[in-house]
């Protein structure tokens, strides 16, 4: 455990899905830290919750330096709006999705841009996810690209949804 140096021991990736939805929200960023901690200099923290069958799931991906992004992921033929991921969002900003939180305007405008996009659903849920996401891109900061898009996933920069308050 206190191995600091590169070699053995040392993982590259760490996924934890719903493991942290028991902890108390003032709980996570200890968390975060000790097992970032743990990482490989290059190394990735996986952290969120998904549904029971992996329908929904919403992440946070940390590198050793902390938090860099959040990803919303889909399989879009059971969304019925984007706000339904909310329910999937990690310990981290779950209790945030509220009037005057980053998130609650990230998932707020990602309604709008997905009833904006209702048009491109005759030619499927792909491409209204596509058209969602173009719109949302002038609007946040958005780090991945179509071809993630059209898996489902859209991923925003985490100083973009962080927590404005303790």
């Amino acid at each position: 455990m206190g191995h600091r140096g590169s070699g053995p021991g040392r993982p590259s990736l760490i996924r934890a899905a719903n493991v942290l939805r028991q902890y108390d929200e003032g709980e996570v960023a200890a968390v975060w830290r000790r097992l970032c901690a743990r990482l490989a200099p290059d190394g990735l923290l996986v952290e969120g919750t998904c549904d029971e069958i992996g329908r929904r799931h919403v992440w946070v991906a940390l590198g050793p330096e902390g938090p860099r992004t959040v990803t919303f992921a889909t399989r879009l033929g059971s969304l019925e709006r984007p706000s339904d991921l909310a329910e999937r969002l990690p310990k981290a900003l779950i209790h945030r999705n509220v009037p005057g939180e980053p998130v609650h305007a990230f998932l707020r405008d990602f309604d709008r841009a997905w009833a904006a996009a209702s048009p491109y659903a005759s030619l499927g849920a792909r491409q209204r996810w596509i058209a969602t996401a173009r719109a949302l891109a002038g609007e946040w900061p958005l780090t991945d690209g179509e071809r993630r898009w059209r898996q489902g996933e859209l991923t925003v920069r985490w100083d973009a949804l962080r927590p404005s308050g303790p």
